[in-house]
């Protein structure tokens, strides 16, 4: 199989001591093409970093995650844009609501997503978007923002099958990821995927979170990473009742025209 992860938090600290080796083991499990997650002022350049360091195999995002919406000021604005400007920043983001945690104020929340969405606008980048227990706020937003926005995607889908609908009839597409594998807290994406088109639908890890609890052997240390996307393929394939190189293939097309990735 020839598979993007659209989602890898790889600047995490978690994979400081052993980050080559787990490039390495993506590789020999068929990634062929990975989006390093940025999601704050700290981990934005770093993923940029990263991507430029393995060019062809690695891009970016850049963004601040609602969980940080309060460092979003004038400055952190001029850098975002900063980074977006360059050729492996595919997307912006990752940004949107998180009212399951509120580790940043509402409001705040709100304004920072309003400010990187003019981003995605002047720029014409796609969007990586986040959205937890706020979909009716959410949308509202993007709704100020329709008809001037490009590709989007709603990473790490969570939501409801109402929700799902609601975004592929906005035309946005839908990360899926190893929440899929988890009985006790996702058995509900088990009927909703295949409900979801083809090109419509990528795969993500998130890693190091979101280690797919059906996974056999478990690491040790219970950390995700992109070598297991493989898996979260196979589950999503079961669940469609589609062989597994259909889902393998036609996601990564997916994913390759929405970041606009060449050919690796």
């Amino acid at each position: 199989m020839h598979l993007i992860d659209i989602g890898a938090n790889l600047t995490h600290e978690s994979f400081d001591r052993d980050r080559d080796a787990v490039l390495a083991r993506a590789r020999e499990a068929g990634i062929v093409q990975m989006v390093i997650t940025g999601a704050s002022r700290e981990h934005s350049p770093k993923a940029l970093e990263l991507a430029q360091a393995h060019p062809g195999f690695l891009y970016s995002t850049a963004g601040v995650h609602p969980h940080h919406a309060v460092e979003y000021t004038a400055e952190c604005d001029a850098e975002m844009r900063a980074l977006i400007a360059h050729d492996e920043v595919v997307a912006v983001g990752e940004c949107g609501l998180d009212y399951f945690r509120d580790f940043s104020p509402r409001p705040a929340q709100r304004r920072a997503f309003e400010q990187q969405l003019q981003i995605a606008v002047d720029t014409g980048k796609p969007l990586f978007l986040h959205q937890r227990d706020a979909h009716e706020d959410f949308v509202a937003i993007m709704r100020n923002f329709e008809g001037k926005l490009g590709p989007c995607v709603v990473h790490c889908f969570t939501g409801t099958r109402e929700e799902a609908f609601a975004y592929l009839d906005r035309d946005w597409h839908i990360g899926i990821t190893g929440w899929l594998c988890d009985e006790r807290r996702g058995q509900h994406l088990r009927e909703i995927v295949p409900h979801l088109p083809l090109d419509r639908l990528m795969i993500e890890t998130d890693a190091p979170y979101l280690l797919p609890r059906t996974l056999k052997p478990m690491p040790k240390d219970r950390r995700n990473e992109p070598a297991f996307l493989a898996h979260i393929v196979e589950e999503l394939a079961r669940d469609r009742g589609e062989p597994v190189e259909t889902v393998a293939a036609r996601t990564s097309a997916t994913a390759r025209e929405f970041f606009r990735l060449p050919a690796p």
